[in-house]
């Protein structure tokens, strides 16, 4: 497939489900879920996401569902099977439907949930959707020059540090940041499947 021939299928609201989570559609409705999971380790406080504050989230929603119909997002609310409990949030984004280009981000976690199988499972889940139902040329990764841990976890999953674009984006409190780009092609998706797989089959046998 050449880049100029665009997805196989564009981005539409779809539900996906493996290895004890499921991505499914965000919705206005789960506005208090995603409130309850952000509350657990208070992660509106940390300077270098966006996740929402306290009385914040139904707006929050409303502007991932603009970004929805406008055609450059995709988000979802990930629920933990066993339980049924909203647990985070992530979303395609900065769609392009014209080069099959999308990013992965706005992407967050009860903090029980932090460094678990979960982040592993959602990028396997939205990797493997982009690649293979979708047909994604390329997937991006975009995150704060000081959110290191969001940069090791990336750089974990077998993407490509592209660059850093200077002074690029406001923070909450109203500083610029630099963003930290990173890519994953078609062509490496094989490879990064059988490494997450491999990280979860672990998960599994612990």
């Amino acid at each position: 497939m050449s880049l100029h021939q665009g997805f196989r299928e564009l981005p539409t609201p779809t539900t996906l489900e493996g290895y004890g989570v499921a991505l499914v559609p965000m919705q206005k409705e789960h506005a208090p879920g995603l409130e309850l999971a952000a509350a657990d380790g208070k992660l509106w406080q940390l300077r270098v996401t966006s996740v929402p504050e306290p009385g914040t989230t139904p707006a929050y929603v409303d502007t991932a569902l603009d970004g929805q119909r406008m055609g450059h997002m995709l988000p979802f609310s990930i629920i933990e099977q066993d339980s049924g409990d909203i647990i985070g949030s992530t979303r395609y984004h900065d769609i392009v439907p014209a080069v099959a280009r999308l990013e992965i981000g706005y992407t967050w976690y009860a903090k029980r949930w932090q460094r678990t199988h979960v982040n592993t499972a959602c990028k396997l889940l939205l990797l493997r959707h982009a690649f293979e139902t979708l047909g994604a040329v390329v997937a991006g990764w975009r995150t704060d020059n000081y959110n290191f841990a969001s940069q090791r976890a990336i750089e974990r999953l077998g993407a490509r540090r592209d660059g850093v674009l200077r002074h690029h984006a406001l923070r909450r409190d109203g500083s610029v940041r630099d963003t930290v780009m990173y890519s994953l092609l078609a062509g490496e998706w094989r490879e990064v499947e059988k490494h997450l797989e491999y990280q979860l089959s672990r998960h599994h046998a612990d």
